[in-house]
């Protein structure tokens, strides 16, 4: 398996069996949805969707076409409408000559007006994500500001060597193994009055619609160039939203 397969996968599968996820398997029993693509009659890539108990939906999205040296493995895991857990994302790419990644817990609240919260969601991530930036053959992802805005302060997000790419399973363990530790644990009371002033649901679900909107994150652009339009917006709207979109 390649770099970012192996990357993502073994994350996935880390998911699947320490939340307790069960697949939603389409009608032939494979993936929820697989990928063609205008390259050619052949599947491109998966969908694969996972629902629980405390983590309320996942989805991992792999595209992968020799034609265009594109290698491409995400997967999201969202918490409950309600929760103040940040959701978990992995991306993991090799494409045009290079390797990158995106690491990131999605903040539930405003950051600049919730430093109690921060403090337990995503502080404790600190060392790692100063590990990751003093790493040699890292360079800086091109991401809009508007892109920014949606993510976290602790998203580690960067263009790679195959070297550097190689040493990301501590780093992508430890933003995992925190996050677990976050979706096992009680939220701690001066948290809850911390962010009383919010309404989680109406606050992610305005996040998400954000996150995944193709006029802030211009990778929708390209995706629908590969799958079509359609298919791209199938994958968006399983993305916004912790139901089943079928």
């Amino acid at each position: 398996m390649s770099l970012p397969g192996g990357l993502c996968n073994r994350t996935v599968d880390a998911l699947i069996e320490r939340a307790a996820l069960t697949e939603v398997l389409g009608a032939d029993g494979g993936p929820f949805q697989v990928l063609g693509s205008v390259m050619g009659p052949d599947p491109v890539g998966a969908v694969r969707v996972f629902t629980g108990e405390k983590v309320a939906k996942a989805v991992y999205v792999g595209i992968t076409v020799p034609q265009i040296g594109l290698d491409s493995h995400m997967v999201f895991a969202f918490m409950p409408d309600g929760s103040p857990v940040p959701h978990f994302t992995l991306d993991s790419v090799a494409g045009g000559g290079y390797y990158a990644f995106h690491l990131d817990l999605i903040q539930r609240v405003d950051a600049g007006t919730h430093m109690v919260y921060n403090d337990w969601a995503h502080t404790p991530l600190t060392g790692t994500y100063n590990e990751v930036l003093e790493l040699e053959g890292l360079s800086k992802a091109q991401l809009d500001p508007r892109q920014l805005t949606v993510m976290s302060s602790w998203m580690l997000a960067s263009r790679a060597s195959e070297d550097a790419f190689a040493k990301l399973d501590g780093p992508v363990n430890a933003y995992l193994e925190h996050w677990l530790s976050l979706v096992d644990g009680e939220v701690p009371a001066e948290v809850l009055a911390d962010i009383a002033d919010t309404d989680l649901a109406v606050r992610d679900a305005r996040n998400r619609s954000l996150l995944f909107s193709p006029d802030v994150d211009k990778v929708w652009a390209q995706i629908s160039r590969l799958v079509t339009e359609p298919v791209a917006e199938q994958i968006r709207l399983q993305l916004v939203t912790n139901e089943v979109v079928r």
